[in-house]
């Protein structure tokens, strides 16, 4: 977390926190609030400025509750997922990954793929979906024990919830690989996709 943010916190500790405004799609762009619709629905643009997006993914986090925010100096923002907290991406090298918001975590721990076929890897950062442009190259890294490539009936298994024994190879490590339903992320990783204000909590 940036200096001046922590400076800010403790200058002003008591700041309402704000829900709403902030969100994160599946492709790992942060999406603000910016007026309300002629029928009142929220309308979300992506936010382009590089250097606004790096200060909200230096200062991302999550709570004890599982609600994962932006500090914006002394201010929460609560940021609701369309998936998962993270969104993970192959980095230059190829074959290492890296969250959206630039960290690099120091190994996977675990994969599973979901009942979309989407990947989703846990990390000392988090758990993330994997950016779908990188799916198709990590998915072809299926091993089974000892290192040969999946055949199809493994990939057919471990989409029924089968297929014990297989990996996937990330860098330099083998990481154990599961299946998941999607619906079931949340519950499994301790985090809420839709963050609101607990009893009594003072909000704007």
């Amino acid at each position: 977390m940036d200096e001046v943010v922590i400076r800010a916190m403790q200058k002003w500790p008591n700041v309402p926190n704000v829900f709403g405004w902030l969100k994160l799609d599946r492709r790992g762009n942060w999406l603000v609030k910016s007026r309300a619709a002629e029928a009142g629905a929220p309308v979300f643009e992506r936010i382009t400025n590089a250097a606004v997006v790096e200060f909200i993914g230096r200062n991302y986090a999550a709570d004890d509750a599982g609600r994962w925010f932006f500090q914006n100096g002394p201010q929460r923002v609560f940021v609701a997922l369309e998936y998962t907290p993270l969104v993970y991406r192959l980095r230059a090298d190829g074959r290492s990954i890296e969250a959206h918001t630039g960290a690099v975590p120091a190994e996977p721990k675990r994969a599973w793929v979901d009942d979309a076929g989407m990947l989703v890897i846990e990390t000392e950062l988090g758990p993330g979906v994997v950016l779908d442009r990188d799916l198709a190259k990590l998915l072809e890294r299926i091993e089974v024990t000892g290192g040969a490539p999946a055949a199809d009936e493994d990939l057919e298994s471990l989409g029924a919830g089968g297929a014990p024994g297989l990996a996937i190879a990330i860098g330099k490590k083998r990481v154990p690989l599961g299946s998941i339903a999607a619906a079931d992320v949340p519950a499994r990783f301790r985090f809420n996709p839709a963050p609101a204000p607990a009893p009594g909590e003072p909000e704007c």
